[in-house]
């Protein structure tokens, strides 16, 4: 799949970053963190990461990927969207708002969404939230056939094996359970505030 040059140039300045690997046998032990939302403390370093929230939806040995749900870069028109991600878009009117989901691959789109919607290929996050990554559920959201809510991202955060536990033992993360308001609902400028208050990790 194929970015707009325009949404190109709005994403990639605002890339997140990650710290190299680090040595699994010098990596604190910690439960997953999958299905929860990891929130950027005070105390993270890098500016690009300052007041970030995740949506973690993978967390084990081999290490952990999340997505970024308030970032937002913009709207798009739905039909140059499709066209862009290789979809037809004959048809779809509108805009689509768009994120800065990380900063590995930009190319790639990943949709959280309502569980009312399903395909074969839906991951389940958590009860009130899943993810699908395939051509039609882009045409399904522009032609209002998709879920009834809907976060599209561009890339993803990752973390190689005992990256993310030194960074949580270096109190750079919260954790919070995941709620789907915090996802969909809430305003973008207040999500961290309200992810924070609700945080089960404390420094």
């Amino acid at each position: 799949m194929r970015l707009l040059p325009a949404l190109a140039a709005l994403l990639l300045p605002a890339a997140l970053s990650g710290a190299a690997p680090s040595d699994p046998a010098e990596t604190p032990p910690h439960a997953s963190l999958t299905g929860q939302l990891l929130i950027a403390t005070p105390a993270m370093r890098d500016p690009r990461f300052q007041n970030t929230v995740l949506v973690m939806v993978r967390h084990d040995r081999d290490g952990a990927m999340g997505v970024v749900i308030n970032r937002p870069a913009g709207e798009r028109p739905a039909a140059r969207l499709l066209e862009a991600l290789g979809v037809d878009g004959a048809g779809a009117t509108g805009t689509v708002p768009v994120f800065v989901g990380g900063p590995v691959q930009l190319e790639l789109v990943f949709v959280l969404h309502s569980t009312d919607y399903r395909r074969p290929e839906t991951l389940d996050i958590g009860r009130d939230v899943a993810m699908t990554v395939t051509p039609e559920i882009f045409r399904d959201i522009a032609m209002k056939a998709g879920p009834q809510k809907s976060l599209l991202a561009f890339g993803y955060a990752g973390w190689a094996p005992g990256q993310l536990e030194n960074e949580l033992a270096r109190n750079d993360w919260y954790t919070a359970p995941l709620d789907s308001k915090l996802v969909f609902d809430v305003d973008r400028d207040k999500v961290w505030e309200l992810a924070v208050e609700r945080r089960t990790r404390d420094l």
